[in-house]
């Protein structure tokens, strides 16, 4: 995109060429006509802002000297900045008696063909000047214009995406609702029934971890159902986001055996909080169901300005149940990590088990 010259410069590039069209007919033995071309030169400075009064103060130099620069000049502006033809043409009109009449003694006698001519050239000089004033008016109107359609085309299609957004964030509410919801429904009924009808210790223990978490899964998902049929959807309708706080809970209920080794300090960013618990909860996650039997080891330091989370489970002593899985967890984590400027490695460990681990930069606030 080109970068366009700054008005000041264009000014004082109009008044030196008014200046040197003055330096062209000097003429030293007619002190008051230089004098008013001089000043006709100098006031082109009020050309943008006052362009009727510039040119009206650049008129008599052209009725009593030859230097029409400055009043070209001066009638390119106003025809740059104004819209009546009227007043436009009146201008030329005055250009051209003033460019053809000689002071003190006029002499235009248009009914004489060698007076008609000479007036023709000037008015036809000062047409010129008009025509590019107002193809340059044109040209900066049009490029406003094409400045609107192009901005309501994108608001437009901003309309057209939040649209189509809306609809399919109704589509997933309603599919969450008939399918989702109603399937861990069912979970947390069978999972009831089997804790009252079961005499087992440690059966009834999972069959009520089962049941617990099974609601705290609907209280979710209802919530996140409301988020979706909710317009806009702004970040404050959303559940509150865990926190470290929130680790040993999630260890606690998580189903496996874990211990949880932490020294980091309070004050984190809430984003990198998010990101570890998301860490733990999706490390957890995979080992229960791809390492049925196994243990965790959770361990989250704090070093040289950075948090690291290590999650290693043990070798399984269970077959892994066939449970359907996108493999997106590991890639979202990753994902995560890199958006915060950390990193993420994953892969099995010598014994026989798993190890994920995240690096985040974290700069301790408050």
């Amino acid at each position: 995109m080109t970068r366009r010259p700054s008005p000041l410069l264009l000014d004082c590039v109009a008044m030196a060429m008014a200046l040197l069209d003055v330096w062209a007919h000097w003429d030293i033995a007619e002190p008051l006509r230089m004098a008013c071309a001089l000043g006709a030169a100098v006031v082109l400075l009020l050309r943008r802002r006052q362009p009727l009064l510039t040119f009206l103060l650049t008129l008599p130099a052209v009725l009593l000297s030859d230097a029409v620069v400055a009043c070209l000049a001066a009638l390119y502006t106003l025809a740059s900045l104004s819209r009546p033809r009227t007043l436009l043409l009146l201008c030329v009109l005055a250009f051209a008696f003033s460019d053809t009449t000689a002071l003190p003694s006029p002499n235009l006698d248009l009914t004489r063909l060698a007076r008609l001519i000479p007036f023709g050239y000037s008015a036809a000089t000062a047409a010129a000047a008009v025509f590019l004033g107002q193809l340059v008016r044109t040209r900066r109107d049009l490029s406003l214009r094409l400045t609107e359609i192009s901005e309501a085309r994108d608001h437009q299609q901003l309309l057209t995406a939040q649209a189509v957004l809306a609809k399919e964030r109704a589509q997933l509410a309603r599919e969450m609702h008939d399918v989702v919801s109603h399937q861990v429904s069912l979970i947390a009924v069978r999972a009831g029934a089997l804790q009252v009808g079961t005499d087992d210790a440690d059966t009834k223990e999972a069959a009520a971890t089962i049941r617990r978490l099974s609601v705290q899964t609907l209280d979710e998902l209802r919530h996140m159902v409301g988020v979706l049929r909710a317009p806009g959807g702004h970040p404050k309708e959303l559940t509150p986001q865990p926190a470290l706080t929130d680790i040993q809970r999630l260890a606690d209920s998580c189903g496996i055996e874990t211990e949880l080794k932490t020294d980091l300090p309070e004050g984190l960013p809430a984003t990198v909080q998010r990101a570890v618990y998301r860490t733990v909860q999706e490390a957890l996650t995979n080992t229960r169901k791809h390492a049925p039997g196994a243990k965790a080891r959770i361990d989250l330091l704090h070093a040289d300005g950075s948090v690291r989370v290590r999650v290693t489970n043990t070798a399984p002593t269970q077959p892994p149940l066939p449970l359907p899985g996108a493999h997106h967890g590991l890639i979202g984590l990753r994902q995560r990590a890199e958006l915060l400027g950390g990193t993420m490695t994953a892969g099995p460990t010598s014994d026989g088990g798993y190890e994920v681990c995240v690096v985040l930069p974290a700069d301790i606030t408050g």
